[in-house]
């Protein structure tokens, strides 16, 4: 059955954008074969009449998602009841051996290994990943990176959102036929939303999911100029590193500077509070730091996600251990997707 044609302004205009939903992923952006849209205020903007092709609304993640035909689609099977994050096939504890990986990765640096193996050993020839602009410290642009130095950079987590999907327009105008895609559960739905309306195009060439660990994103004014520069009197440029163990931790040459929760909420993007998705439920592999120190939270979910994780470690590229040595990361992952799923039912009533 060929899906129903229907306007940007009558399906995602109404339902997503005008409802407070878009996440500013960009997808509807991207597939637009008449380039009626523009990325702007981080949302859609219509530039010029809508053609009604139907397309956006194919690929929107925010626009009637079908979770259990998708999943059927990625796995073969749904979900069951008790699999509180989804389906997958192992956990790990993991972390990159590369002492160069170490000194820029966030927690243990799994993500940047595994994208350094692949690019070393042809599986990839690029990957989507976000990058800090210098003049914004810490604010992310959508990259697609070609080099081990590229990936290097694009180490550790921004906290500030990027749309990391309008980067496959890079991939296409560049011909890179094998690319990883690293993006948060918004952009991975988006990417098997795409891949399940057929739209071959733009999703052909990305080889490998990987999806990270998300409860929210945050305002960049807000956080970093109004509270972290202002409040605080910290300088952008002299932050090493931000991470959220319970409280968000600025780490500074000097020192490191807690800001509680409850404080860097109040700049949190509203619309993340109607995603349900908390560890990249339909990646390949899924990562986050779970409060630990030094080591990735890894759930491998496909077997294609399983064959170059194996791969990486058998070549010394990364080393694990078993989920069973940290409990608490295990039932802080069941907490926050439980959680995560109830603010979602709770914001769309």
């Amino acid at each position: 059955m060929k899906p129903v044609k229907v306007s940007f302004e009558d399906s995602i205009a109404k339902a997503v954008v005008e409802a407070g939903k878009c996440v500013g992923c960009g997808t509807c952006i991207l597939v637009c074969p008449f380039n009626c849209l523009e990325y702007a205020d981080e949302k859609p903007n219509l530039i010029k009449e809508c053609k009604v092709c139907g397309i956006c609304a194919q690929a929107c993640p925010q626009y009637e998602f079908p979770l259990s035909t998708i999943e059927n689609h990625v796995f073969g099977r749904e979900r069951k009841a008790e699999e509180a994050f989804g389906v997958y096939r192992k956990l790990v504890l993991a972390r990159a051996i590369d002492s160069q990986i170490l000194q820029v990765c966030q927690d243990g640096g799994a993500v940047t290994a595994l994208l350094l193996y692949a690019l070393k050993n042809g599986f990839i020839d690029g990957a989507i990943v976000a990058k800090s602009e210098r003049e914004k410290p810490f604010y992310p642009r959508p990259t697609l990176a070609t080099t081990a130095e590229e990936i290097l950079q694009s180490a550790g987590t921004k906290y500030f959102y990027s749309p990391n999907i309008l980067a496959i327009a890079k991939v296409i105008e560049q011909k890179k036929g094998n690319v990883a895609f690293v993006g948060t559960p918004c952009q991975i739905r988006a990417v098997r939303k795409m891949q399940f309306a057929g739209l071959k195009k733009y999703v052909a060439p990305l080889k490998l999911l990987i999806g990270l660990a998300c409860s929210e994103c945050f305002i960049y004014e807000g956080l970093m100029e109004n509270h972290i520069r202002g409040k605080l009197g910290i300088n952008p440029d002299s932050i090493r590193k931000i991470n959220i163990k319970g409280k968000m931790l600025v780490n500074l040459d000097s020192g490191t500077v807690a800001i509680p929760l409850a404080e860097a909420k109040q700049y949190a993007r509203k619309s993340c509070h109607f995603c349900e998705d908390f560890s990249s439920e339909l990646a390949d592999i899924s990562v986050g730091g779970l409060g630990l120190e030094g080591w990735t939270f890894t759930i491998i979910r496909t077997e294609k996600g399983e064959e170059i994780f194996s791969a990486a470690e058998k070549a010394g590229a990364i080393t694990t251990r078993d989920t069973s040595l940290e409990q608490n990361a295990l039932n802080l992952l069941i907490k926050l997707s439980t959680k995560k799923q109830a603010t979602a039912k709770g914001a769309t009533k």
